[in-house]
């Protein structure tokens, strides 16, 4: 009895032991922040999904700031309550004008940034995904950059806003790759 009384935790951490390592050799060698959507499409609304992952192995991501395009603007832009983070948005002037949708636009919020709460965050190990409604998506544009800042506990702060051509080979691309969404219906039709 007392044999088995052990056997079935140590089994269990044979097993989440086991888990633990074939998920970790999932993961990509040098995690970056993504964007990723399953409806964006040029003239189109669609939920953007912001995967953040934290590459600490001691601080917490306290803040992520996502950066919106200003030469094609997202007219209409909402996000959604994530539990432990309070939400901003910064609304801007355009560098100039833009028609979206037989409207002129003159401002469209250029910036939102999730800040978490009091001793929240994403731990050592972790990531978190934060979500946009958005649209409409420009017309005549393949892929849209966000580029995206995350801000850790000790004051490290990643500025993820090198550029990326849609396609490129995660081994080829740049240190700190800005998130890329290439828009459904595209030639590429995938995310990057």
């Amino acid at each position: 009895m007392r044999t088995h009384h052990f056997s079935l935790p140590r089994a269990a951490a044979t097993a989440a032991g086991a888990l633990a390592l074939v998920l970790l050799g999932a993961l990509p060698a040098s995690a970056h922040v993504e964007v990723s959507s399953d409806d964006a499409a040029p003239g189109g609304f669609g939920l953007l999904v912001f995967q953040v992952p934290n590459e600490s192995d001691s601080a917490t991501t306290t803040k992520v700031e996502v950066q919106l395009p200003t030469d094609t603007p997202l007219a209409s832009v909402s996000t959604t309550p994530t539990p432990g983070w309070t939400i901003g948005s910064r609304t801007s002037k355009l560098p100039k004008p833009v028609t979206v949708e037989g409207a002129t636009v003159t401002e469209a919020v250029t910036q939102v940034t999730w800040t978490a709460d009091k001793g929240g965050g994403i731990g050592p190990e972790q990531f978190e995904q934060f979500e946009l409604s958005a649209g409409p998506f420009p017309e005549g544009v393949d892929s849209l950059s966000f580029p995206t800042t995350q801000t850790y506990s000790d004051g490290e702060v990643v500025h993820w806003n090198q550029p990326v051509k849609p396609g490129t080979p995660e081994a080829q691309e740049p240190e700190n790759p800005a998130p890329l969404l290439v828009l459904s219906g595209s030639e590429e039709g995938q995310t990057v």
